[in-house]
């Protein structure tokens, strides 16, 4: 019986050092992607901002957070567009804020999760119902 428990806590011991290996670059990988995402937005040009906000549309579907230089957040969907400024209003009240073009940090879209952010969960839950059965098996052992 002893001999059975050492050999399955060798398994599971060995399972998540596999684990921890094949997760690490994963997560490396997800922290040089933002890490560059990040260095890129920050340099954005007036042509740059005018492109990021074309692609995201005109409309309630157009979801944004805007960035100013002077540190103003603000988040809802692009009403209007215009050659200098555009017009962003805010999802719950209705607010509409004028941005001009050349006053914008950054610009990022809030279609939903991310990909980085997806995968995380998902290996998240693997890891949980993992570990989950690894203790009933352990109790049921006993």
């Amino acid at each position: 019986m002893l001999k059975t428990h050492l050999s399955h806590s060798k398994l599971l011991l060995s399972l998540l050092v596999l684990l921890c290996i094949f997760a690490q670059p994963l997560a490396a990988q997800q922290g040089a992607q933002q890490g560059a995402q990040h260095g890129d937005s920050q340099a954005m040009t007036v042509e740059q901002v005018k492109i990021k906000i074309a692609k995201l549309g005109v409309g309630d579907k157009a979801k944004a957070t805007v960035r100013t230089k002077d540190g103003v957040k603000t988040k809802g969907y692009i009403a209007q567009t215009g050659d200098n400024e555009f017009v962003i209003r805010d999802r719950k009240t209705n607010a509409a804020s004028t941005i001009r073009y050349e006053d914008v940090a950054k610009v990022e879209s809030n279609r939903g999760h991310s990909t980085a952010r997806n995968i995380a969960i998902g290996i998240g839950i693997g890891v949980g119902a993992f570990v989950a059965i690894i203790f009933i098996t352990i109790a049921h052992l006993d």
